[in-house]
């Protein structure tokens, strides 16, 4: 059956290949027959930044604290650089053959099905989409502790700091699940711009507050805090400790770079020419720059106001208590960030079982038909789609629940972090770069790719290490749906 079902798929690519030929490239649709792209350098890294500067950048502070002034920024840099050239890598792999006029790729999977085939593209299927799901899930647990901050932060302020002001996430991770079903609804990627320019101002409206407030801190202790070597031995941890840490530092630093998973998505917005992985090109040094300088000012900042006691999110761990309307609006950011970027991690996950169930059944009405909806002022109707509906109404309870569940997700997400990096960050672009590029086995070229790869296999089994220590002692205290901070 599965031999069956791959040989079809193979034979539907055949077909939009001839179609690829046949349709020339016309005023208001490319050379693939589709609605003409019309993305730029400027929405292709509002869309990357979008991804990147999640809520990755508040437990930096965190990570830095327990790898030390020496190795926390040179773990970043050797992340943001890692990223940058494994991203140009694969950018180049969005088109087989030529750069202007080969295929399209249309997803990372299809990269791989076209570069690599056989089982690669299974494995490489099953490690994106549950990266993408695990981030929903990290995400819904960051905005109920970012809704209930602000409320906290108010009733802190209005008791004097007497009161403990605990209370219940489920009903902020409910509203939050709501919320998502309604923005889930939106058809494709390219109709998400606004969604992931509001969102890209939002993450740098949050991380200039957090800056700032690390900023004053350190001015008030009138010192920078911190050592060379990070988080003190015997004071706070133990030697254990210190070690299982610093590995769960470097997922969650990972964690905060993680976005190859949806480039070649994003990719696939852009207009040409010039060639699309020309703009990717630019597109991703602009956004790395821009994400790394902000991670060294948040975290470096942030470790220098506290030190060792650095919380593991800078604006809701109570580093800070006032000015609390500061806070409030930089939680209130968050949360309109996260909304953003669940909608620009989930939407490819969408598409994937979309496009699957109307190919298993072409001639289901409920799952391929579009009801259209006129929009007052719009030139476009909006396509309601019932299996639409249904689907991803499905997904977004499903990982409001499991949220709900779980709610130490931190530790999951760092570990979803290492686990997504080597594999989709650095294995299958390298592979699919030589594949495509034909680089003889054992040549320079070669053999520098493989120890890239191989160091990177070695970071990613230290940091998933790290972060199964940090679950296995959350599960010690965890009682399912009574979480209360």
């Amino acid at each position: 059956m599965a031999a069956a079902k791959n040989h079809s798929s193979h034979q539907v690519f055949d077909v939009s290949i001839d179609m690829q030929t046949q349709v020339s490239a016309s005023k208001w649709v490319d050379d693939d027959g589709r609605p003409k792209r019309t993305g730029t350098v400027w929405t292709a890294s509002a869309h990357i930044i979008t991804a990147v500067i999640g809520s990755g950048v508040l437990s930096l502070a965190w990570a830095i604290a327990q790898l030390g002034w020496v190795a926390g920024p040179a773990v970043m840099f050797l992340f943001s650089f890692v990223t940058y050239y494994t991203s140009t890598l694969l950018s180049a792999c969005y088109r087989s053959g030529d750069p202007l006029t080969g295929k399209r790729n249309y997803t990372y999977m299809d990269a791989v099905r076209t570069n690599l085939g056989g089982a690669k593209v299974k494995i490489c299927g099953f490690v994106q989409y549950l990266n993408l799901f695990g981030v929903a899930i990290g995400y819904t647990i960051a905005s109920s502790i970012s809704m209930m901050a602000i409320k906290r932060s108010n009733c802190f302020h209005a008791s004097g700091g007497k009161n403990p002001c605990k209370m219940n996430a489920n009903p902020y991770m409910i509203a939050f699940g709501i919320t998502e079903i309604i923005f889930s609804q939106i058809p494709d990627f390219d109709q998400l711009w606004w969604l992931s320019i509001l969102a890209a101002v939002m993450s740098f409206t949050y991380s200039i507050i957090g800056l700032g407030l690390g900023i004053t801190q350190v001015a008030q202790n009138g010192k920078f805090m911190g050592s060379s070597t990070g988080i003190s031995i015997g004071a706070t941890v133990t030697q254990t400790q210190k070690i299982w840490r610093s590995f769960q530092a470097l997922g969650d630093i990972a964690f905060a770079y993680s976005y190859s998973i949806i480039l070649i998505e994003i990719q696939d917005t852009v207009k040409s020419p010039p060639s699309e992985s020309k703009t990717m090109k630019k597109a991703t040094l602009t956004s790395v720059s821009v994400t790394t300088l902000f991670y060294m000012l948040c975290g470096c900042f942030g470790y220098a106001a506290f030190g060792d006691m650095s919380p593991g999110n800078l604006l809701t761990g109570f580093g800070f208590y006032n000015p609390y309307w500061l806070l409030d609006i930089a939680n209130v950011a968050i949360v309109v960030h996260l909304v953003g970027a669940y909608q620009v991690y989930c939407q490819p996950l969408f598409a994937f079982v979309e496009k699957a169930a109307a190919q298993r059944y072409p001639d289901n009405g409920f799952i391929t038909e579009d009801i259209k909806i006129p929009i007052p002022g719009c030139r476009r109707p909006f396509n309601l789609n019932l299996f639409r509906v249904v689907w991803r109404t499905i997904f977004v309870v499903f990982t409001t629940v499991i949220s709900m569940l779980l709610p130490f997700f931190n530790d999951i997400v760092g570990l979803l972090g290492a686990l997504g990096f080597w594999p989709l960050t650095v294995y299958f672009p390298v592979e699919m770069y030589i594949a495509q590029k034909k680089i003889p086995k054992w040549s320079t070229r070669w053999l520098c790719l493989q120890i890239l790869s191989a160091a990177c296999l070695v970071i990613t089994i230290a940091a998933a290490a790290g972060s199964i220590a940090g679950v296995i002692g959350d599960l010690k205290s965890i009682k399912p749906f009574q979480t209360v901070y």
